[in-house]
């Protein structure tokens, strides 16, 4: 690839597609629009020998015309004025999954969704590694597809977790199997509009044919809706209906019935007691992994053993510790309302509940409305705190005390809970503001309470 390419955005993914571009022999330019990145720390980054150049700030007009292409990260708008001048002049732009799937072998199952997408990717990387000899799990989920795509085969499969943003910028990207999980309001602060998100997640399915295999969840109406416009076979989980040819819940039992392998009375893959994750919100992800997996040509009998063991994924209703009767759960992961609806649900005791955080445009109604009589009270921080004050209020909801520090947050918790609650970390909201990621807020809530 003789090219001179610029990689905007110079975070985990960028990092991992300047690398593989390299390999590739392009030219490299980096590119952050903030210009007090550390320029030394990041080229280090790159490991030695690079010939990589990087630049902070405003993008020389000089530098754009050298441009043969332009690869994005997800964390960049597709809507930024510079990137509007790159379209203008004319400049190819993908993002880090076109590259990696450009560069790559094998073939790819790929999940995106509002939630559950994590726990789904996790557990059908579980299975895959399970039935494949070189079976990989990147994406959204903390391993960029670039930085693997070089150590693909043509018997590899390749399991990603997709988000919007990572979606917006495809080109070719095919998976063999799809899954779209749900779809509720999430970074509106980015989409701007409902559509413009649903369109970016729809996106998944844009590139498959009638060979290919999308799965959607039966109980969501635009997902029903959008089965209708999709090439590929489209192949439906459910937790409310039996389904004719899908995957499905039935007392308890999960159900696979395709009449395509001549299954059509349906064989019982297992009872939702034999599965250690809770809730019917992971019932779905745990559905909507057998179901891409089998389709794809897996054994039930695989599919089965795996989802047996699998433990869940860290921040997703993680049981943290019991301590003096209470039980401790971290739900960091929670980072929107829907999700957090999804672990208030999952509780099976009287809960004291910590929320609040970075404001992504979220109302929170609905979610207040899902405590049910389950949560005694809720502990409030960040910069959301007094919109979901009020909002719990005008639902008739009182039981608010308010934190200034996370620290604050958890141990006004722990005063507060009884043995027999629970205490759950679920906060409806992103943690920029006060920690990276959610994981750094999660890991922070397991460190305090196994201290406690």
């Amino acid at each position: 690839m003789e090219k001179t390419v610029l990689v905007f955005g110079l975070g985990i993914s960028g990092i991992g597609a300047a690398k593989l571009l390299e390999k590739r022999g392009a030219d490299v330019i980096l590119y952050d629009g903030n210009e007090k990145l550390n320029k030394e720390a990041t080229l280090k980054k790159m490991g030695e020998g690079t010939k990589a150049r990087i630049i902070t700030g405003s993008l020389p007009e000089e530098v754009m015309d050298e441009l043969d292409l332009v690869v994005i990260s997800p964390g960049v708008p597709t809507d930024l004025p510079v990137v509007q001048k790159m379209r203008e002049k004319k400049i190819e732009i993908m993002g880090e999954i076109e590259l990696a799937y450009l560069c790559g072998k094998g073939e790819v199952l790929a999940i995106t969704g509002t939630n559950g997408k994590t726990t789904t990717t996790a557990l059908l990387g579980e299975i895959m590694k399970n039935a494949s000899d070189s079976a990989f799990v990147v994406g959204n989920i903390g391993n960029p597809y670039t930085t693997v795509a070089e150590d693909t085969r043509e018997d590899s499969v390749v399991v990603a977790e997709m988000s919007s943003f990572q979606l917006e910028t495809i080109h070719t990207f095919r998976p063999r199997v799809s899954a779209i999980l749900n779809l509720t309001p999430d970074h509106l602060d980015r989409h701007h509009t409902m559509e413009a998100y649903i369109q970016a997640k729809m996106n998944i399915a844009s590139n498959q044919t009638e060979e290919d295999f999308c799965i959607l969840n039966y109980e969501d109406e635009v997902l029903r809706r959008f089965a209708a416009e999709v090439k590929a076979k489209v192949f439906f989980f459910s937790s409310v209906h039996k389904m004719e040819r899908g995957i499905y819940l039935d007392n308890g039992n999960i159900i696979y019935k395709n009449p395509d392998d001549g299954n059509a009375e349906g064989t019982l893959i297992c009872n939702v007691d034999e599965l250690k994750l809770l809730g019917v919100h992971n019932y779905e992800n745990v559905m909507a992994a057998s179901a891409m997996a089998a389709v794809y040509g897996v054994s039930l009998d695989i599919i089965r053993k795996t989802l047996r063991e699998f433990a869940g994924v860290a921040h997703r209703i993680e049981f943290v510790a019991e301590k003096d009767g209470v039980a401790y759960y971290n739900d960091s992961k929670g980072t929107n309302p829907d999700a957090a609806i999804k672990g208030i649900q999952a509780m099976r005791r009287p809960t004291v509940l910590i929320g609040g955080g970075y404001d992504k445009n979220s109302t929170y109604k609905e979610w207040i409305e899902s405590f049910d009589g389950k949560v005694k009270l809720l502990v409030l921080l960040g910069a959301t705190r007094e919109k979901i004050a009020e909002e719990a209020r005008e639902c008739g909801f009182t039981d608010i005390a308010f934190a200034d520090t996370f620290e604050e947050a958890v141990l006004t918790s722990v005063k507060a809970a009884q043995p027999g609650d629970a205490v759950l970390l679920s906060p409806a909201c992103a943690s920029w503001g006060m920690f990276k990621n959610y994981e750094e807020r999660g890991d922070k809530f397991k460190e305090i309470v196994n201290s406690l």
